[in-house]
């Protein structure tokens, strides 16, 4: 039974930390978050900072980390940009934009950043409070890992903010990357001795094989460490859950009724790549990023992706004569889309006339479409739903949904025509008189199953197969949930909650040890 505060639960915090980035930290608090749901409690996920290109909009307008959406839907509930207070998108390999409770801020070079964080530690920790105020439990991920001498001094992300609001921390680890036992134990001796005692335990992620043969292991790690493995996940299979932002080139293994080619070539700053998640799942599609250096090979579309610098982009795409390949596929027959960014570089230019992503200037763009766009400060954010305007297609009433993440507005030649009719009666995007180029600011826009296929129509292939997004993302969470709940000790995590709820410090926190002794947490 839960213990109650003046007629209401008291909230209990939980923190996922990793041994290195891409750990599992984000699928393991979506997993922790569907498993607690189903055990009956209101729970929401939490990450006090992301550095990461893939965002989501808000109902309000506020901007967060795609892996955050992911892990509300996990929970059950709306996103809101208390879940990801502090967004940082890299601009450069030295600068970021940071985005601070939903909106930019300002953008800043690394050596800035960290002379602000004591700012941005004040918006993590009121984001915090408002969530403990609203859900019994919140399910905390860390980012890269804790033990990052170099970024100790101000941690607002990993145990920094656990020391701030004194919560219990599990470390997680890959192995299928190798080297688990000394990930684990490198990275515990590397903490100093309060951050240390507040670690509960351990799981191990990605474990391929029989069991039985990491069983001397874990118990010498165990005996090493005196904190209990709490379980170990097995490598799911083609696991398809929107990434935090590392590209997942992974697909279906077994195509044999391929219906489309599609390419995306991977720009330096690529933004949103979930956009094609849709169609990298599809069985009928083939679905290839074009990684820098490497031709677009042959194919039946070609996507340019959204970027967070699309001038700098756009003149890597010139370089890597990628123009060219745009040219040649065009001349052949095939289509050319661009979201966001990628619609950008399809009009005639792009203008940044106070060098808000870069040096101020103007680009000539690719020349497909009748657009010219100019970059400034306010950003917009919005979810919208509206119909496609496909030329001579014959559905004119098919519903599509999707969210705008850009700053700066394209300006459409009069005579130009939509690819999308808003349902506030604006018109968006573009697509070119002879058909065979289109553009949107819409990401999403494979979303959903109608105007999936009636993209894919356009593009060449008639499919018979057709996805929901959400659902889809809800059959790989409940997959993910039930490879949490078979294969970790809930009992014993379920006991650090409860321990809060009797007791809001982590001192009186108790766990057992391996060999059964109390152990004292602080």
């Amino acid at each position: 039974m839960r213990q109650k505060v003046n007629n209401r639960p008291q909230s209990a915090t939980i923190m996922i930390q990793g041994t290195t980035s891409d750990a599992g930290k984000s699928m393991l608090v979506a997993g922790f978050c569907r498993c607690l749901k189903h055990k009956g409690y209101r729970v929401a996920p939490f990450k006090p900072q992301n550095m990461a290109l893939n965002s989501a909009v808000t109902k309000d307008g506020g901007e967060i980390g795609r892996a955050q959406a992911v892990q509300a839907q996990a929970a059950g509930i709306e996103p809101s940009v208390d879940m990801n207070p502090v967004l940082l998108k890299p601009s450069s390999d030295t600068g970021a934009q940071v985005i601070i409770h939903g909106k930019a801020v300002s953008d800043m070079q690394a050596a800035k950043y960290h002379d602000y964080k004591q700012v941005a530690m004040q918006a993590v920790l009121s984001s915090h409070q408002r969530l403990t105020r609203e859900y019994e439990v919140i399910v905390v991920e860390g980012a890269g890992s804790p033990a990052e001498i170099n970024l100790r001094k101000g941690d607002i992300a990993n145990m920094g903010f656990a020391e701030a609001v004194d919560c219990p921390v599990i470390i997680v680890a890959d192995i299928d990357r190798g080297g688990v036992f000394a990930q684990l134990v490198g990275t515990l001796d590397l903490l100093s001795t309060s951050e240390q005692n507040r670690v509960v335990g351990f799981v191990i992620n990605k474990f391929r094989g029989d069991i039985k043969l990491l069983e001397s292991g874990l118990t010498w790690l165990e005996e090493r460490t005196q904190k209990p493995v709490l379980g170990v996940l097995p490598y799911i299979h083609n696991l398809q859950l929107a990434a935090e932002d590392a590209i997942q080139a992974e697909q279906n293994l077994h195509q044999d009724d391929i219906r489309l080619r599609i390419c995306v070539p991977v720009f330096k700053r690529i933004s949103n790549h979930t956009d094609f998640d849709m169609l990298r799942v599809h069985p009928q599609i083939k679905l290839t990023f074009v990684p820098q250096g490497t031709a677009i090979p042959a194919c039946d579309l070609i996507i340019l992706p959204g970027s967070k610098n699309v001038r700098a982009d756009l003149a890597l795409l010139k370089k890597l004569h990628w123009d060219k390949d745009l040219q040649r596929h065009l001349r052949y027959g095939g289509k050319v889309l661009g979201i966001c960014g990628g619609y950008q570089m399809l009009g005639n230019s792009i203008a940044d006339p106070n060098g808000i992503e870069d040096s101020p200037g103007v680009s000539q763009g690719l020349g497909y479409l009748p657009i010219e766009t100019e970059l400034h400060r306010q950003k917009q954010l919005t979810q919208s739903t509206g119909t496609l305007c496909l030329k001579y297609s014959k559905n004119t009433d098919i519903p599509i949904r999707g969210y705008e993440i850009h700053i700066g507005s394209s300006v459409r030649a009069p005579d130009a025509a939509p690819l999308v009719l808003l349902d506030d009666g604006q018109q968006e995007g573009c697509i070119s008189d002879d058909n065979q180029v289109a553009g949107s600011y819409l990401h999403g826009l494979f979303d959903e199953p109608q105007a999936l296929q009636q993209l894919l129509l356009w593009a060449g292939a008639h499919t018979d197969i057709a996805q929901d997004y959400d659902a889809q993302q809800e059959y790989e969470i409940e997959r993910l949930a039930l490879a949490c709940q078979t294969h970790l000790k809930w009992d014993t995590i379920e006991s650090f909650i409860q321990q809060q709820f009797a007791s809001p410090k982590l001192s009186t926190l108790t766990t057992q040890h391996p060999q059964g002794e109390q152990h004292y947490v602080r």
